[in-house]
């Protein structure tokens, strides 16, 4: 083994003091550290926090979730109910055309459906319509139980839609399940 020589007084102090700022960075260092560290939580300001949210969510969830688009053409019959809307597949039947949400499915030609669309009561482009919507209501109970399928359906149609129209639209409705229907009407103003 080789021997290593021994240090001059001066080499031995320059090392001491070497050794000596080392430790020092060290314990600064530690000290930052512990002082950047949370040693307990401000539960006061995490409650006000929690307070808001809840707030925020209640009121969100008091509110009517059902979106009924206004159309022009659609003056719906008027009703004493007090019954308020659901969140459903919602079906609007103008003088003009049939859509599903906001989406037009089937043109009406002088008020009533085209042969072509339809297939004895069925309604060709409503029937397609109606199993996309279905299919993805019935998606999301699989995924979310707190969200069931209820078979529910809205209907917004103007008051002087002939009653075979609101039949062919309602058989079509049934045969993509959803049996359960609702129509929406305007509230009239109590006196």
């Amino acid at each position: 083994m080789a021997e290593t020589a021994p240090l001059s007084a001066e080499e031995a102090e320059q090392l001491a003091r070497m050794r000596y700022r080392r430790a020092l960075t060290r314990k600064k260092r530690k000290e930052r550290e512990a002082a950047s560290e949370v040693k307990e939580l401000n539960i006061t300001a995490m409650m006000d926090m929690m307070t808001i949210i809840l707030v925020f969510l209640l009121k969100s969830f008091a509110s009517s979730s059902a979106a009924i688009t206004a159309s022009e053409d659609v003056r719906p019959p008027v009703s004493s109910t007090r019954a308020t809307p659901k969140d459903t597949v919602a079906i609007t039947i103008t003088p003009k055309n049939i859509l599903v949400g906001d989406k037009e499915v089937v043109r009406l030609k002088d008020g009533r459906i085209p042969e072509s669309q339809l297939q004895g009561r069925l309604v060709a482009g409503l029937d397609a319509q109606l199993k996309k919507e279905v299919q993805k209501l019935k998606y999301i109970e699989e995924r979310n139980p707190a969200a069931p399928f209820t078979h529910e359906l809205s209907v917004i149609a103007d008051k002087m839609v002939p009653y075979d129209l609101l039949l062919t639209v309602l058989y079509t409705a049934g045969e993509n399940e959803l049996q359960n229907y609702r129509f929406i009407v305007l509230q009239r103003d109590s006196e």
